[in-house]
């Protein structure tokens, strides 16, 4: 065939020039081109050695928690039944059910078990885990590797990122795993899990990571690295190891139908569980951020309301007038563009700007108020212990009724504000008897009127859409409804 093809071109081309050609595609095959044999090699290659290292420093979280039982678990509807020794079935209950008391008899109290992972940070026996692992133990033991099983004791936890730090004491230097930089991880990176699934300790399994900064709704602070490497019960606070041996997560929760992995994992980045473990060892809890606010997203129609481009940023719904925002001057209906060099896409990047600023410093925040931004500096404070709410209340007394026929309502002025008496059927659902309108767009109203006039304003310029702050209960949020023809 090459000479077939030599001949071929030899008859267009001088014999010189032909071989010219034919070396030079040549080069161009061996340089242009990836040595897929080589990648697949790689990709393919044993973490044994990664495992080896890592492995000793991983270890089993057990619990024990006394529970004062008020009644057996039910079988079918039935308590456990009275069965004399020898009975076929005698020893089935007691294996699966504990061995409960028959019926009649009081119950006694209980010792509940519970399994978990984690893995050591300093060879003085720091060890990491999840919060939701330990919460509520009465007793925490830890078992090594090597079999060798400690008593731990509670450093500290935070229940928002799910992390906790146990300390265990040894005769001996533990081994212990590196941190990493979870900011490093993209998607597609190979990812190593270890732990102890369904109490099989020293479990690895591989994958990649499927995506990043996952909210979940476990809490606030929600940044989860998304896995396919398979975890389960049992793998709550194991480390999420990269190809280098460093912890980049820690494995906290799946998504399952059925409880069983169906490749969907969750990780706390190494980044953020590393922040809490060095605040709960520094001050024995997480120190974080607070301004006084409460923030919603924006919606496209809260961001045609307020004459924004796009729906990124943070919306005020309420301020507290004796917080740091207060104080500051930030006020409800105004939107939360950018926290110091930190551009505000949605509400959690707000949420953990403010809460990863140390208590005392300041910060400048970029807000949309009516129409332009505006520079605004706040004081951080210090996130309180307990969240005192202002009550608001809803009681109705004789006072003026005023009809508002474009949002189908019916306002009456009482001392919280314009409280709604009553919502047409054609009215907007968001709306219900009680709820206290407090703005009308970035504008805030305390009378009955305030409210009428400013639909009567939006109407004349043609709006198709109002944007209202109703407050309900301890709650307040903004509300985009549409204008009624009437």
């Amino acid at each position: 065939m090459f000479m077939r093809c030599f001949r071929i071109l030899a008859r267009t081309y001088n014999v010189r020039s032909t071989i010219a050609l034919f070396v030079a595609i040549m080069l161009i095959q061996t340089f242009s081109f990836p040595n897929f044999a080589e990648a697949d090699n790689k990709f393919t290659s044993s973490f044994a050695e990664l495992v080896n290292k890592a492995k000793p420093a991983v270890v089993t979280i057990l619990t024990k928690t006394t529970t004062n039982s008020g009644a057996p678990p039910p079988i079918t509807g039935q308590q456990v039944p009275d069965l004399p020794p020898g009975h076929p079935l005698h020893d089935f209950f007691d294996k699966f059910f504990g061995g409960w008391p028959p019926m009649g008899q009081p119950q006694q109290p209980r010792d509940s078990h519970g399994l978990g992972s984690g893995f050591i940070v300093d060879p003085s026996g720091t060890i990491v885990t999840n919060n939701h692992v330990i919460d509520g133990a009465e007793e925490i033991k830890v078992l090594l590797d090597d079999g060798t099983e400690l008593e731990a004791t509670l450093n500290g936890r935070d229940s928002n990122t799910d992390v906790a730090v146990l300390k265990v004491s040894s005769n001996k230097p533990l081994p212990t795993v590196p941190w990493g930089n979870s900011d490093m991880l993209e998607v597609g990176d190979w990812v190593i899990a270890i732990g102890n699934p369904f109490g099989l300790g020293g479990t690895v399994t591989s994958g990649i990571v499927s995506a990043r900064g996952r909210d979940i709704h476990a809490g606030p602070y929600d940044d989860f690295i998304q896995i396919d490497a398979a975890i389960n019960r049992g793998n709550s606070g194991g480390p999420l190891f990269n190809i280098d041996g460093q912890v980049v997560g820690m494995n906290t929760a799946i998504f399952s139908p059925n409880g069983a992995n169906i490749g969907l994992g969750f990780s706390v980045p190494s980044n953020q569980a590393r922040a809490v473990v060095s605040e709960i060892l520094e001050h024995g809890a997480v120190e974080r951020g607070f301004i006084g606010v409460r923030i919603q997203p924006i919606t496209a129609d809260i961001a045609t309301s307020l004459g924004l481009l796009s729906n990124k940023g943070a919306l005020v719904a309420d301020v507290d007038p004796s917080g740091p925002a207060g104080q500051g001057g930030l006020k409800v209906g105004d939107v939360i563009l950018r926290c110091g060099k930190i551009k505000i896409e949605e509400v959690r990047d707000l949420t953990r700007a403010i809460a990863n600023t140390d208590p005392g410093n300041q910060i400048t925040l970029i807000v949309w108020r009516y129409g332009r931004e505006r520079e605004i500096k706040i004081r951080v404070n210090i996130y309180p212990k307990d969240d005192q709410l202002a009550q608001a209340t809803t009681g109705i007394s004789d006072s003026t009724v005023i009809k508002v026929p474009n949002l189908g309502i019916t306002l009456s002025d009482e001392p919280q504000g314009a409280v709604i008496l009553s919502v047409s059927p054609d009215s907007a659902e968001e709306l219900r008897p009680g709820d206290i309108i407090t703005a009308v767009g970035q504008d805030k109203v305390s009378k009955s009127r305030q409210v009428s006039e400013a639909i009567n304003r939006a109407k004349s310029r043609n709006d198709k859409l109002v944007l209202l702050l109703v407050r309900r209960g301890d709650q307040q949020h903004y509300v985009t409804l549409q204008l009624l023809k009437k």
